[in-house]
C-alpha cells in the first residue's frame, strides 16, 4: 500500500476525531490571545497521539509547537484557531486547525517517510500577529516547508494577501458641558471626523489596491458632554511592505490633521508588527493543486467574478512565507453569497460542505508533504 493510501486510510478510520476538532472549536470560539480552551484541546490531543508538545512556544500562553518523527525533512502544518469578536468562527479557523492536525496525523500514519512532522499552533492571526513573534523567536527555524489551507467561499489556489499595519488611534481633548460651555471643550470625537474626511479625500490619490479602514470604538458617553477622549482601531493595507511604508506616512498625516484641526493630542500605537505580503512556493502549490484534482477539486477553475477576493486578505502567514517555503490555498465551503467575516460564513463553517473542505484540505496537505518527501 502506498504512503498516500495509508494516510487516506487513517483519515477514513479516524474521521470523527478530525471532524470533532472542527466542531468543538466552532462551538466555543475564543478571540485573539484568549484561545485558552482551544489551545488545551489541541495540545492534549497531540500529546495523546505521541507528539512532543511545547505548550508555550515562543513564550506565548496560547501558542504551541508539536513534533513527531526524526526524519531529515521538516514539514510543518500551521494551525490557526482564534475567532472574530462578535462573529465567532466567521473566517473558518476551526477548519484550519482541524486540517493541520488531521494532515499531521495522516503523515504519521504513512509510515517511515523521512519526515519530521510539526504542528505549529499560532494564536492571534486576526490582528495580533502571533506568527510574527513566533518567527522571531525561532519557532520556524529549520523547516523545509510550512503548509496550511484556509476556507473561503470558493476554491482559490494562490494566496495574494496585502501587507497590513494595525493601529490603535487615540485622541485626547478636554471635556465640557456641550450646552453651557462648549467653547471650553476640545472635542476628541470631532478629531476622528476630520481624520476620516481627510482619508476619504486621499483615497483618490492612492493605488487602487490600497485599503484603509477602521472603527471608532469609544468617543464619549453623553451627548451633553464634549468627549475628552476617543479611540479607534485602523488597518492600512498595500501590495507590499515597501509600498505600505510610504502610504502609512500619508495616513498618519490625516490623523494628525484631526489633531491639528481640533486642538487634540494624538497617539498612534501599533497593535502588532506589520503583516507582509505572501510569497508562494510554486513547486509546492503545483503539488497541492495536483493532489486536490485527484480528490475531485479543480483548483484552477475560474470562480465567479469577485468570489475569490478572499485570497487578497492579509495574514501573518505572509511573514512566514518570506523565510520558509509555504503555501496558503483557499478551499471553498459553498457559502455564497456569504463571504468571510460575515455571520452567515460562520454558520457555513460547519456542516457537509465545510466537512468536505476539511477532508480534502487535510488530505491534499498530507499528500503534498508525502510528495515532497518522495522526491
Amino acid at each position: 500500500m502506498t504512503s498516500k493510501a495509508l494516510a487516506q486510510g487513517y483519515l477514513t478510520r479516524n474521521w470523527e476525531l478530525v471532524r470533532g476538532i472542527s466542531t468543538r472549536l466552532h462551538a466555543d470560539p475564543e478571540i485573539a490571545w484568549q484561545e485558552v480552551r482551544a489551545h488545551r484541546m489541541l495540545t492534549d490531543l497531540l500529546d495523546g497521539q505521541g507528539f512532543s508538545v511545547d505548550r508555550r512556544a515562543a513564550g506565548l500562553e496560547t501558542a504551541f509547537h508539536a513534533r513527531a518523527g526524526d526524519g531529515p525533512l521538516h514539514i510543518a502544518f500551521i494551525a490557526e484557531y482564534d475567532a472574530l469578536p462578535g462573529l465567532g468562527h466567521a473566517c473558518g479557523h476551526n477548519l484550519i486547525a482541524a486540517s493541520a492536525v488531521g494532515a499531521a496525523l495522516m503523515v504519521r500514519a504513512a509510515g517511515d517517510t523521512g519526515i519530521t512532522v510539526h504542528v505549529i499552533g499560532t494564536p492571534a492571526e486576526e490582528g495580533g500577529g502571533g506568527k510574527i513573534g513566533m518567527l522571531e523567536a525561532g519557532e520556524f527555524d529549520g523547516l523545509d516547508a510550512a503548509l496550511m489551507m484556509h476556507p473561503g467561499p470558493v476554491d482559490a489556489p494562490r494566496a495574494e494577501p496585502l501587507a497590513v499595519a494595525h493601529w490603535r488611534v487615540s485622541y485626547r481633548g478636554v471635556s465640557a458641558h456641550a450646552g453651557a460651555y462648549p467653547h471650553l471643550g476640545v472635542n476628541a470625537a470631532d478629531a476622528f471626523t476630520v481624520a476620516q474626511v481627510a482619508i476619504g479625500l486621499l483615497r483618490q490619490q492612492l493605488p487602487s489596491t490600497t485599503r484603509v479602514h477602521g472603527v471608532v470604538t469609544d468617543a464619549g458617553t453623553a451627548p451633553n458632554a464634549i468627549p475628552d477622549s476617543a479611540t479607534g482601531r485602523w488597518y492600512v493595507r498595500a501590495r507590499t511592505l515597501a509600498e505600505l511604508a510610504g502610504i502609512e506616512r500619508r495616513i498618519r498625516d490625516c490623523f494628525a490633521a484631526g489633531a491639528l484641526g481640533t486642538g487634540c493630542e494624538l497617539e498612534i500605537e501599533l497593535e502588532s508588527p506589520p503583516y507582509a505580503e505572501f510569497r508562494t512556493d510554486e513547486d509546492l502549490l503545483d503539488l497541492f493543486i495536483a493532489n486536490a484534482a485527484e480528490l475531485g477539486r479543480d483548483m484552477l477553475a475560474e470562480p465567479a467574478e469577485g468570489a475569490a477576493a478572499m485570497r487578497t486578505a492579509s495574514t501573518d502567514m505572509g511573514n512566514v512565507s518570506q523565510v520558509v517555503r509555504a503555501i496558503h490555498p483557499y478551499l471553498g465551503i459553498g457559502s455564497l453569497p456569504a463571504v468571510n467575516h460575515q455571520r452567515e460564513f460562520a454558520d457555513a463553517a460547519v456542516g457537509p460542505q465545510a466537512e468536505a473542505a476539511l477532508r480534502d484540505g487535510a488530505t491534499a496537505l498530507a499528500w503534498t508533504a508525502l510528495d515532497l518527501a518522495g522526491r
